[in-house]
């Protein structure tokens, strides 16, 4: 893999990762057409959603700090028998839902393979679905009664609708944030919260993803891509994805999330056109037209 590859896939996954269109999909599109999918392709995927946890780390280090420090203090209560669910703090009752919004992510670990067949793969026809399947959970969300439930207000059943809607987005084409963010919004949070929630549970879900992947990694496969291009993805990719955090506050605020319901329709339904033609005609988009 060249390093001017790699940087234009690490500016990609800075900002569709954060961005409500599905980083996934964009890197399986831009792998497909530049020749780079497969094996290779699925593991230098894998190094820039570490460059983005980072930017989750940075851009949300107060919520974050105050997360762990309840997680060490729930088990010094526990041991002294001081423990209380009734007096429960904000951050406290937040940490307990992100425990229950990461149960469903076990079947994506259990089904990790049938995931990645989908970015594996030469067809790019069931991204082009995907992306439609965004579209319309965010068309639903976006037309919902705007909730007002804070961090404190969260109760487990809008918890495990989140989990739900994050166990679909590792499909390429189905955004993480956009899908947690959605559900959020159906369950009665408001904006600011459903953000916050999404951003900082896709920690533990890209650590389980990525650990897992890690595990079956080879050494071909590592060497295919190279050392450089990979230290290079991660570094812009973290970035670039801080910078799209703030971005995605901006938008959300404004209430534009709609921009993005309509462009991950039109983009489905083109990607699903040339997914067609290129089934018609044997052969990639990209060498058809360049002769």
């Amino acid at each position: 893999m060249s390093y001017l590859e790699a940087f234009l896939q690490a500016v990609l996954q800075g900002l569709t990762e954060f961005l409500p269109v599905s980083s996934s999909g964009h890197l399986s599109l831009f792998q497909h057409f530049t020749g780079t999918s497969g094996e290779a392709g699925v593991f230098f995927s894998l190094m820039l959603h570490l460059g983005t946890l980072i930017a989750v780390f940075i851009a949300f280090r107060k919520t974050i700090w105050q997360l762990i420090l309840e997680f060490f203090s729930i088990f010094g209560e526990i041991f002294t028998g001081r423990f209380s669910w009734k007096n429960r703090t904000p951050y406290r009752h937040m940490l307990f839902m992100f425990v229950i919004a990461c149960v469903p992510m076990i079947f994506v670990l259990v089904f990790k393979d049938f995931y990645t067949a989908f970015s594996a793969d030469d067809n790019i026809f069931w991204e082009g679905v995907f992306f439609l399947v965004t579209a319309a959970m965010m068309f639903v969300a976006d037309r919902c009664v705007k909730g007002e439930k804070g961090p404190g207000e969260i109760q487990p059943r809008d918890a495990a609708l989140v989990g739900i809607f994050q166990a679909v987005a590792p499909l390429p084409g189905v955004s993480r944030s956009g899908s947690t963010i959605s559900a959020g919004l159906l369950s009665g949070m408001n904006r600011e919260t459903a953000v916050q929630f999404s951003f900082i549970l896709g920690i533990p879900a890209i650590l389980g993803g990525s650990v897992s992947e890690i595990l079956d990694v080879t050494p071909a496969e590592v060497a295919s891509v190279g050392l450089g291009p990979v230290l290079l993805g991660i570094v812009v990719s973290a970035v670039v994805g801080l910078l799209a955090i703030r971005m995605v506050a901006y938008i959300i605020k404004t209430d534009k999330f709609r921009i993005f319901v309509w462009y991950t329709a039109i983009l489905g339904v083109v990607v699903i056109a040339v997914s067609l033609f290129e089934m018609a005609v044997g052969m990639n988009i990209v060498r058809y037209f360049a002769g």
